[in-house]
């Protein structure tokens, strides 16, 4: 049966991904001072993708900002394009393709993976 060793390396590549979280984590940490959730992770990355700093954004600007941080990320792996960018400076995105069905945890994985993604090209 290759069941089990099927397991064993889905196990073997979800430690990999936890052990690489980890290490993104320490870094924001440093830098930081604090450790950050996945949602502040996605706010930071909206942040930087918007481009516009600012003292304060309200409630529904740090939603729009996680979204950007999505559709930014998933980008990278075809399922979203920049579309356009209004007046305001907002990125717009145009879905290409359906995303995976996953359940909670496949889904947090999804997005961590390609946050990993995203600081691993940000520093080369």
């Amino acid at each position: 049966m290759d069941a089990p060793g099927f397991i064993f390396v889905s196990m073997l590549a979800q430690d990999d991904l936890q052990q690489r979280w980890w290490n993104l984590e320490a870094k924001l940490v440093e830098r930081f001072g604090k450790k950050p959730d996945l949602e502040t992770v996605l706010f930071l990355i909206g942040v930087q993708e918007f481009g516009d700093i600012k003292e304060k954004f309200t409630k529904e600007q740090k939603q729009d900002l996680m979204h950007v941080a999505v559709c930014s990320l998933l980008a990278k792996s075809g399922y979203y394009e920049l579309e356009r960018v209004d007046e305001d400076g907002w990125p717009h995105f145009r879905q290409l393709k359906a995303l995976p069905t996953l359940n909670m945890i496949e889904q947090e994985n999804f997005i961590k993976d390609h946050v990993l993604l995203y600081f691993e090209e940000a520093t080369l």
